[in-house]
């Protein structure tokens, strides 16, 4: 793939500003980013053999100085200094709820340097949580490989199309911020906005801009990309994509490509607040590089054990370089799949183990009428089957577990939305379709479908496929 606007700003400000940056700053991001570069083409033995080595002197830590650990390391009857990766189901899973409840007590008493940080609370309560600044650097440096994977190397015009940030910086943190972005030529704009002025505005501002790569919310740069294409407004070279935040669906990449890229030039990446990128896609696409330096990514059952090849199961997560509040086996509240031959080297040469990625989240959880247990990956999958029909979907299940389905047919739909008997017969049947399959897994519950031109994307910039009135 030929890189667009190729110039010299990119390799100066990488070999000359960057460093310089990071060395005012005490922070050695660049010789961990070496080291990961080089270690990525370690066996994937090599590399559990290194985790097991970091996860030894993690629990080690946790349990002198973290009474939470000492007290899970001790009931599960496991030793620091011996702990094999095998052992680490042995110790319990972490949930969000376990760690706000006794917050006080998942914190070190060795002290040292940390960061606060919390989640956006799109799926409830925001989390406050802490990490070591150690742990902060390698995720730094853990992004700019896999970032870079993608083409996205420091000092290229970049524009994110990302969510709104929770709080805006002001003062001199401001002139901070918008100084580092104008040396980084990084431009964000907030993909919350996506009435027909504001996707229009950023069609200008890409046009003005001409970024290289474009970093976005994977849903919102998804809507952006069709706006693009049902109105011809593409007059600009090939860029790199790079989707975060939300579920790539494999009808997305085409729809992204033909807006933005080429055959090949869009990047799927996994990440959340509490631990950022977790995973990334290779230039062979097949699965996402777990982060195994930083990392310990599993996808487990309800009891806490692997699942097979192929299966989907909760993210589980241990955060190898944050002693000063350990997150051990964090459930994440994602459903991901299993590559059927994840511990395969991938073709590219790379001996990171990978996931399939994201498949949807474990507060999606539906009911049936007869209180079955349906996953709302499933509306995913039925709406995944319809290609490029419907541009936008969303199941909500009320409190009495009765069931609206919205959907944006691909289809021009006025303002308001309309009955469903009165758009066109090839869209009225596909719909008709959709529901007795949704109807199928639900039973005798009410279900209502909606046909709208528009689902709102919520203050993060998120779009939910599945809301559950709890």
């Amino acid at each position: 793939m030929t890189d667009a606007a190729t110039d010299l700003y990119t390799p100066l400000f990488s070999q000359l500003f960057l460093p310089a940056w990071e060395r005012l700053r005490g922070r050695d991001t660049l010789a961990i980013l070496r080291s990961l570069l080089a270690s990525q083409w370690w066996s994937t033995d090599e590399l559990r053999a290194h985790q097991e080595t970091d996860l030894r002197a993690l629990l080690h830590q946790a349990h002198q100085h973290v009474p939470a650990y000492r007290r899970r390391i001790d009931d599960a009857g496991v030793d620091p200094a011996t702990m094999r990766l095998a052992d680490l189901s042995r110790l319990p899973l972490l949930t969000r709820e376990a760690v706000r409840e006794e917050a006080a007590s998942f914190v070190s008493t060795a002290g040292g340097p940390m960061l606060t940080k919390s989640t956006s609370g799109t799926t409830g309560t925001p989390f406050r949580f802490q990490y070591s600044a150690r742990s902060e650097i390698y995720r730094q440096a853990v992004k700019l490989r896999g970032y870079g994977w993608a083409g996205a190397i420091p000092g290229k015009r970049t524009l994110h199309y990302w969510g709104p940030p929770a709080v805006a910086p002001a003062g001199w943190k401001a002139r901070k911020v918008a100084m580092d972005r104008a040396l980084r030529r990084e431009l964000y704009l907030d993909c919350a906005r996506q009435g027909p002025d504001d996707l229009e505005r950023t069609v200008a501002v890409l046009r003005k801009f001409q970024p290289q790569v474009l970093v976005g919310f994977t849903q919102g740069t998804v809507e952006l990309a069709r706006y693009i294409n049902e109105r011809g407004r593409r007059d600009w070279p090939a860029l790199r994509v790079v989707c975060g935040a939300e579920r790539l669906f494999p009808h997305d990449r085409p729809v992204l490509e033909a807006a933005f890229s080429e055959p090949g030039g869009v990047f799927e990446t996994y990440g959340c607040r509490e631990f950022m990128l977790m995973a990334s896609e290779c230039p062979a696409h097949a699965g996402l590089h777990t982060s195994m330096e930083n990392l310990i990514v599993e996808i487990v059952d309800g009891n806490g054990r692997p699942v097979g090849p192929g299966e989907t199961g909760q993210v589980a997560v241990t955060d190898l370089h944050n002693p000063g509040m350990p997150l051990v086996r964090y459930l994440t509240g994602d459903l991901a799949q299993r590559l059927a031959d994840g511990d395969q080297r991938c073709a590219c040469g790379r001996g990171l183990a990978r996931i399939a990625g994201l498949e949807g989240r474990q507060s999606d959880l539906l009911y049936g009428h007869d209180g079955r247990r349906v996953p709302g990956l499933i509306i995913n999958a039925l709406f995944a089957a319809q290609g490029g029909r419907v541009r936008q979907f969303q199941l909500l299940q009320r409190k009495d577990r009765s069931l609206l389905l919205k959907v944006a047919p691909q289809a021009p739909v006025p303002p308001g939305g309309v009955p469903m008997a009165t758009i066109d017969a090839d869209t009225q049947a596909m719909l008709e379709d959709v529901k007795r399959k949704v109807q199928s897994y639900f039973g005798a519950l009410p279900l209502t479908v909606e046909v709208c031109a528009d689902i709102p994307v919520l203050p993060s910039g998120k779009r939910r496929y599945v809301v559950v009135e709890r």
